[in-house]
């Protein structure tokens, strides 16, 4: 081999060993910022992961709260049912054992009604306003029964209304 092809192989070593030593040194600079960046995504994604921890945290306790809200308020309208319940009940006993009886005040301008009903003037009672006629029990009751079922109609609206409102947060 010639001293000119010595030379030029030795120069082309030279190249590929200063290319390998700099792809070696590239090779490092980059794992390094590789190893950096990895580390800051690894610090984003637990910072991420934190908040998305406290954000369920946050809505489980208002859901919580809501939960609780809402079950005292269930319990109040139960028992406001249950009370208006047992007084129409007591109302319906009453009516039955003739302790009470229901009477209707008669219009005494209207003389198109045709039939005369005598006032109740009983000798134990006294009665104030205008003529009265008493209503018959059974008639009584089924009038109880009729307003028993408007008055659960009416709570059970209020009880709708303010769930509505307790879940829509008007308040």
């Amino acid at each position: 081999m010639s001293p000119a092809a010595l030379k030029l192989a030795g120069v082309v070593v030279m190249l590929l060993i200063t290319a390998g030593g700099v792809w070696q040194v590239q090779d490092w600079r980059y794992g390094k910022q590789l190893v950096e960046q990895a580390g800051l995504h690894q610090g984003d994604l637990a910072s991420i992961s934190n908040a998305a921890a406290a954000q369920v945290r946050a809505n489980q306790d208002k859901r919580l709260a809501l939960e609780q809200r809402l079950s005292a308020s269930e319990q109040s309208h139960y028992k406001e049912l249950s009370d208006a319940q047992t007084s129409q009940a007591r109302l319906r006993d009453r009516l039955a054992t003739s302790d009470l009886r229901l009477s209707v005040l008669l219009d005494s301008t209207d003389s198109a009604g045709g039939c005369s009903v005598p006032a109740g003037a009983g000798a134990g009672g006294v009665v104030h306003g205008g003529a009265r006629a008493r209503l018959d029990p059974a008639h009584a009751q089924r009038i109880v029964a009729i307003t028993d079922a408007g008055d659960q109609g009416l709570i059970a609206l209020a009880a709708c209304q303010a769930y509505v409102r307790e879940v829509a947060g008007l308040k």
